[in-house]
């Protein structure tokens, strides 16, 4: 696992102890709800670019609020934290500010699949 390790004082994109709690570390389960959670982020990230351009501010409350929940309970809380900030953005007024957002989410997002890449390889 050393290849997960992050720089002092850095947090890891997922906090594997939080996710230990429901799964009791089993690495097959977390591996299969890592999994789940990757593609989770690539479709509802893609979905997001769709909502701004649509300016469906109720759908882009749905995304958000549905990537924080996900984030949250996996560990990735600086990707939940990110998806939190964006749920109150209004697409429809807030062009630049929803832009940022997902912006924002596909970074958090990107580390986020990284490490699950390297967790489900090691």
């Amino acid at each position: 696992m050393g290849a997960m390790t992050q720089p002092p004082g850095e947090q890891a994109p997922i906090d594997l102890s939080h996710l230990a709690r429901y799964t009791g570390g089993e690495k097959a389960l977390n591996a299969e709800i890592l999994k789940l959670f990757d593609g989770q982020i690539t479709e509802m990230v893609g979905q997001l670019h769709t909502v701004l351009r649509a300016r469906d501010a109720k759908r882009w409350r749905e995304i958000t609020h549905t990537i924080k929940g996900a984030a949250r309970g996996v560990g990735a809380f600086a990707m939940g934290e990110a998806a939190a900030a964006a749920e109150p953005v209004d697409p429809l007024t807030g062009g630049d500010k929803a832009e940022d957002a997902v912006r924002r989410l596909q970074q958090e997002g990107h580390a986020v699949q990284l490490f699950i890449a390297e967790y489900l390889a090691a």
